[in-house]
């Protein structure tokens, strides 16, 4: 039982909440002790210590990368375009991004920043298992528990599968990430690889069949280690009969049944009792650390069956995209839609439409298109679409009216915005009018910063009958303090000069977007910046917001100026909108360091920014010390007076020479340098030993050294999302991410204070509790917690999440927690993310039942002046779900569908499939409602046929076949009636 299932028995046992709060405290020493020793139970869940043996990240990279180029190569081929990208360990996330994109003749660049940062989604929180399940036995197949460990495996599928259906994309990635570290954990732990198998076991994710040869309860599986040495501890007798089997774990009990094999390890109690020793592979130095390699790679092949499990489900497209293989961003707009915004409604659908019109079908069309409009006092629904026009036609329907007293829900519309969006997306808020919702200010910081995501205000003012509808300072700060929190832009404008502004957001929708530089002044002062203009920089723009009195002075690497009062000069073009001043750097630009200089005593912002392929990410991590210490992802603000570590990919490049990562504080001034360990190619692990007091964030500066390019070249980029500290650490844990309709899930959290990163015995004080979630489901929470003078500076609580019984499977639920101090000057925060799952009641896959095989292919003549046919009935059975759809897996004919209601009253899936004879085999996916798969196999032979299906009744509709159309009647017909007969 793990700590999240104790925790619940206490408190569904009705036990006093101080008796709770003694043992919980007692939970969250043993926890702090397993942390301490980094008890990880598996393959390294992110990085393996000793450099030889293999990790959970390094075998979740490399199964995705296998898969994706993979996918994209049977798309080329059937495409008939060339794919040259050889399948093998030398793959790269750049190389497959690079391989997949097919070229629109564009002289775009192209971004695999969404790529990298799905990939990590994946691995973190396939890493995160360890942390959050780290006791439970099906989640690492410990103690021969095969068939719960199968049962997480496929429902976790199902769960993905569900997400992708409802292109939820993001749920999506968590889930199969947290399925893969379950899938990978059997080819340690159990003794497969023992027995010989150099195949993985595909009845792990085939809910359908028969879990064999499991050792039962009685049987003993090991004997005594000699020694050090466990190869052999195994019994013969179980090795000649194959029976499966795994090792026995458990941290504070030598207690497991008679005769059964143990895990291993220093913290496993159960390995010190006969039979002593263990046989997992987790490292190369385990137990049976002879085989890791072997382990690694079944675990890895393994991966890859799952990935296509849920290609075939999802379909090839949809694939692509839960694997994030996307060039561009979301283009998302949150609209107010109150009575005085007409005019901003058309600018915001005159910029949309131009965006749609200019990149539809270009690597460069948006990924997504996110619309949440509000009002007063009301806001949504939000629209997530990948269909342009049905963008089109919702934006297009928006017409501003009513609104009631001026304020209006904005951080509503935004949080829902935040919530939906991918990871750095870029969003666009329109409104004249204060927000109604100020108190969402620190939940919408916090969304920021975890998301990562930009955000940039277009503040309008009009005179209207009613009053001035105009922002006053106060109103106006909120909206610049998110937009400079998220590294965008608060852009205040007249409404007649909107359009000017709004050239931002055409600007920000170009791929591959980067931002070289940015920094907020605030108070301003006069000041000085340089930033590095490089060779891989297109269309550099800089962007100034301040007060109308504000100067600068553009100065290039060879010493060129141009002043604020040239509106065309020789470094750049010059646009004035609102606060907005907006410099179009010339494009024979030098490279080389170049410098701004700002005269202002006022608060203003300069960003500049370009398109390149290069750039980077972080994410932060937190080191759990010890003989198998690693680093997770950190959730949430740092600790003040802590250290930080970061995970930092450089993308575009194949590595970087001289690198230098900092973190900027822009209020002291301050730099912090990391110290960088590199992990190969363009990863480094960079630790800083000290924080910045204020907000800061994160710059890179280096040499990319990629073997394309004949020289280095100096370069610069920053992430603007500011980074805050915090003194409260807030940690919360659900034991699943996935929810049932209708049922609640209980998510227990605890609230710390620290005083430079130790915990304070002694620190007391109440904090606000929130808790919010995105698709408004019932919750509870406390309103706060209080840390007293006996509590060792925490408390506990619980928040329930409930969903409704309408809720639909693949939903995804983001749950926000935070905790803030009684001044309201301190806060920290977790977002959970969950997934509605229904029970499943279909595990079958359709069945295939051929009816004919026939040609006229003859080595005698030319393979392509020849056909064959190769005809099927599909069916999901009486009680399955039905057939979803049928597609050509391998093979390269043509492919027809109808649908008949059998005698029995069971739909049948009639598919014909037309192929010249020069490709002689077929392999058809079938795919029920539920996404269970099922493969029809047909090959040219002498011709074939079975009983006809008597149709009871026929689903008329048209197939397009090739070059020419049939009508379904006469399809069914042929195929039904005609070719059985046919010989």
């Amino acid at each position: 039982m793990n700590n999240y299932e104790i925790q619940m028995q206490l408190i569904i046992s009705g036990m006093p909440a101080s008796l709770i709060i003694m043992i919980t405290k007692c939970l969250l020493l043993v926890s702090v002790v397993l942390d301490l020793t980094g008890l990880v139970q598996s393959f390294q869940p992110l990085f393996a210590s000793d450099g030889n043996s293999t990790s959970h990240r390094k075998i979740t990279i490399r199964a995705v990368l296998r898969k994706t180029a993979e996918v994209c190569g049977n798309i080329a081929a059937t495409e008939g375009r060339d794919f040259t990208l050889t399948i093998d360990d030398t793959l790269t996330a750049d190389r497959v991004q690079e391989s997949c994109s097919v070229s629109d003749n564009s002289t775009s660049l192209l971004s695999n920043v969404p790529f990298h940062i799905s990939i990590g989604n994946m691995y973190f929180n396939n890493a995160n298992v360890d942390l959050e399940s780290m006791l439970s036995e099906e989640y690492h197949f410990h103690g021969e528990k095969f068939q719960k460990g199968r049962d997480v495996i496929t429902k976790g599928v199902s769960a993905v599968k569900a997400s992708v259906k409802l292109e939820n994309f993001i749920t999506g990635r968590w889930i199969l990430g947290q399925v893969c570290h379950t899938l990978q954990d059997f080819y340690s732990h159990s003794n497969w690889v023992e027995l010989g198998n150099t195949a993985p076991y595909n009845a792990l994710i085939k809910p359908y069949k028969t879990l064999e040869n499991l050792a039962g309860p009685n049987i003993s599986t090991c004997r005594n280690c000699t020694g050090d040495n466990c190869d052999d501890n195994i019994l013969p007798d179980v090795l000649q009969q194959g029976l499966l089997t795994s090792g026995y774990f458990n941290l504070m009990s030598s207690e497991k049944p008679d005769g059964k094999c143990s895990h291993g390890g220093a913290f496993d109690q159960t390995s010190k009792r006969e039979p002593v020793g263990g046989i997992n592979k987790d490292k190369i130095w385990s137990s049976h650390g002879s085989l890791h390699h072997e382990a690694a790679d079944l675990a890895e092949n393994a991966t890859v069956e799952l990935l296509e499990e849920i290609r075939i489900a999802v379909g090839d497209h949809n694939f692509l995209r839960l694997m994030g293989l996307s060039q561009s961003s979301a283009l998302c707009f949150v609209i107010d839609t109150t009575g005085s915004m007409s005019n901003d409604i058309a600018e915001a659908k005159r910029v949309s439409f131009n965006i749609i019109d200019r990149k539809r079908g270009t690597q460069q069309e948006p990924s997504a298109y996110i619309l949440v409009p509000f009002n007063d006092p009301g806001f949504g629904p939000l629209l997530m679409t990948t269909d342009a026009d049905k963008f089109k036609e919702s934006i297009n329907q928006l017409t501003a009216n009513g609104g009631g007293d001026i304020p209006e829900s904005s951080l509503s519309g935004l949080q829902l915005a935040l919530t939906a969006a991918p990871a750095l997306s870029q969003i666009f808020v329109f409104t004249d009018a204060p927000a109604k919702d100020a108190a969402l200010k620190s939940t919408i910081t916090a969304l920021i910063e975890s998301t990562k995501s930009e955000v940039t205000f277009m503040l309008t003012h009009v005179l209207t009958s009613r009053s001035i509808r105009t922002l006053n300072q106060a109103d106006a700060q909120l909206y610049r303090d998110l937009a400079w929190a998220s590294g965008g832009q608060a852009i205040e404008v007249s409404k007649s000069d909107l359009a000017l502004a709004t050239r931002v957001i055409e600007d920000s929708s170009s791929s591959a977007m980067v931002t070289v530089f940015q920094v907020v002044m605030n108070p301003g002062k006069s000041d000085k910046f340089t930033f590095i203009v490089d060779t891989s920089l297109r269309n550099i723009t800089i962007y100034i917001t301040g007060t109308s009195s504000l100067l600068f002075n553009l100065t290039s690497a060879t010493g060129i100026c141009q002043h604020s009062n040239e509106s065309s000069g020789p470094l750049a073009s010059l646009t004035l909108a609102g606060n907005l001043q907006r410099l179009i750097l010339n494009n024979d630009h030098e490279t080389g360091l170049w410098e701004i200089s700002v005269d202002s005593n006022d608060t203003y912002s300069v960003k500049v920014t370009g398109q390149s392929s290069m750039n980077f990410i972080y994410n932060l991590v937190e080191a759990h010390e010890g003989l198998h210490g690693d680093f997770f992802l950190k959730e949430g603000r740092p600790l003040s007076g802590g250290n930080v570590t970061l995970l930092v990919t450089v993308v575009g490049c194949d590595s970087v020479n001289n690198a230098e990562i900092t973190l900027h504080d822009s209020s002291g001034p301050a730099d912090v340098d990391g110290t960088l360990q590199s992990l190969g190619g363009s990863d480094f692990l960079v630790t800083f030993n000290e924080i910045p007091a204020g907000n800061f964030v994160v710059r890179l500066k280096g040499e990319d050294s990629s073997s394309s390019k004949s020289t280095s070249s100096r370069f610069q980029r920053q992430v603007s999302t500011h980074i805050k500290t915090s003194s409260i650490s807030l940690t919360a844990q659900a034991n699943s991410m996935n929810i049932e309709p209708g049922s609640t899930v209980f998510i227990p959290f605890t609230v710390t204070t620290t005083i430079s990163g130790v915990v304070n015995e002694t620190a007391t004080g109440t904090f606000t509790v929130r808790a919010t979630n995105d698709r408004s489901f019932d919750s509870t929470s406390p309103t706060s917690v209080t840390i007293g003078t006996d509590s060792g500076g925490t408390a506990n609580g619980t928040v329930t999440l409930t969903a409704p019984n309408s809720a639909v499977s693949g939903t995804g639920v983001s749950l926000m927690i935070e905790a803030e101090d009684a001044d309201g000057t301190d806060i920290n925060y977790v977002v959970l993310r969950f997934s509605i799952a229904a029970e499943m009641t279909d595990f079958n896959g359709p069945v295939c039942q051929e009816v004919s095989t026939s040609s006229s292919c003859s080595s005698s003549s030319l393979c392509y002046s020849s056909q064959w046919q190769f005809v099927v009935n599909v069916t999901d059975g009486v009680n399955g779900t039905g057939i979803e759809r049928v597609t050509v897996r391998v093979g390269s004919g043509t492919l027809s569908t109808t649908t008949v209601v059998g005698p029995g009253g069971e739909n049948i899936t009639v598919a014909s499939y037309w192929a010249s004879c020069c490709a002689q085999r077929v392999e058809l996916s079938v795919v029920d409602n539920v996404g269970n798969v099922g493969v029809c196999v047909g090959e040219v032979r002498q011709s074939t046929t079975v009983a006809p299906v008597t149709a009871a009744k026929v689903t008329t509709n048209t197939i397009s076949t090739g070059g020419y159309t049939l009508s379904s009647t006469l399809w069914v017909w042929i195929t039904v009636v005609a070719l059985p007969l046919w010989k």
